[in-house]
């Protein structure tokens, strides 16, 4: 199996390099002054057990040819348009797997691909590029949920499975992707709604006076929002949620947290404003929702301004 990740950032750079380093096919698309970067120092991984190097092989837009047999996405959110305009090439062959938050991207890539040819996967890490451009995993927590949408890639999704097994990191394969997507989708909303609007950790905001009330409310109004999307959370998967997202001491904090205090962009519209315009479609209460979203508009209103 060919594999093609486009971009080598906190996601595609840690989980690629596993794959490589397990012995996988993996080709890196980069911008030219990454792929040059990597092509002569190698692609260093830092993890809280080991610092490792690989030198997979790398390509820029102008190299690509239509050979590859699985090409992961992993950008920003907001970066999805530019990341299927580098693969305009490569994408009239194989599959897509997508490895972004939210839900909205699906929709766009069936709409440009086809439902057979758009795998589903969740991507569960915290990571981040240094300044010396290497990939830096700062918890244990690396873990990859994939599983098929459409009967058409089930082969190619069980196959790129069974990679996984060899590659290091944590694996599970679902025969109901959209609701690990959903599961997802209302674990981070809470966890990046609240560390953003509370500028603090897990830990910090439990230890308010209402913290924990607060951080329970938030998370129920996403359960609420996917219970009338027709995704449930179910209560084995509710209850490992809430233990993070209310753990006494807890140093966890939402990637949107760290984006927004080096003034980068965040991924606040899809990650919140979605989640609470389909609140809002079903006639959901969702106050707190709104309220971080907005807390998040407003700030890069001021930086734009």
């Amino acid at each position: 199996m060919k594999i093609l990740f486009v971009g080598a950032g906190g996601v595609g750079g840690y989980f690629g390099a596993r794959l490589f380093k397990a012995g996988a096919d993996v080709t890196y698309l980069l911008r030219e002054q990454r792929h040059q970067k990597i092509r002569s120092e190698g692609l260093t991984i830092e993890t809280p057990k080991e610092t490792f190097t690989v030198q997979p092989k790398t390509v820029t837009k102008d190299q690509l040819t239509p050979i590859y047999d699985l090409i992961i996405l992993a950008p920003k959110a907001f970066d999805l348009a530019s990341a299927l305009d580098s693969i305009s090439l490569a994408s009239r062959h194989g599959v897509i797997l997508p490895l972004l938050n939210g839900l909205s991207h699906l929709q766009v890539l069936d709409d440009k691909f086809g439902r057979d040819r758009v795998m589903g996967g969740v991507a569960h890490i915290a990571a981040m590029l240094t300044e010396a451009g290497a990939v830096r995993q700062l918890t244990d927590l690396h873990a990859l949920t994939v599983g098929p949408r459409s009967a058409a890639h089930a082969p190619l999704a069980k196959a790129f499975y069974a990679l996984c097994e060899t590659a290091g990191f944590d694996h599970t394969y679902s025969e109901n992707i959209e609701q690990s997507l959903w599961d997802k989708w209302i674990f981070l909303a809470t966890l990046a709604g609240m560390t953003t609007l509370c500028r603090g950790t897990v830990g910090d905001i439990v230890a308010a006076p209402w913290g924990t009330e607060i951080m329970r409310k938030f998370f129920g109004e996403c359960c609420a929002i996917a219970q009338a999307q027709g995704f449930p959370m179910k209560e084995s998967a509710r209850t490992r949620s809430l233990d993070q997202l209310t753990k006494q001491g807890s140093t966890f904090t939402a990637s949107m947290l760290r984006d927004l205090r080096s003034g980068k962009m965040t991924e606040h519209s899809h990650i919140l404003g979605e989640m609470v315009q389909r609140g809002v479609d079903k006639d959901i209460a969702c106050d707190l929702l709104k309220a971080a979203h907005t807390h998040l508009v407003v700030e890069h209103s001021h930086r734009s301004s």
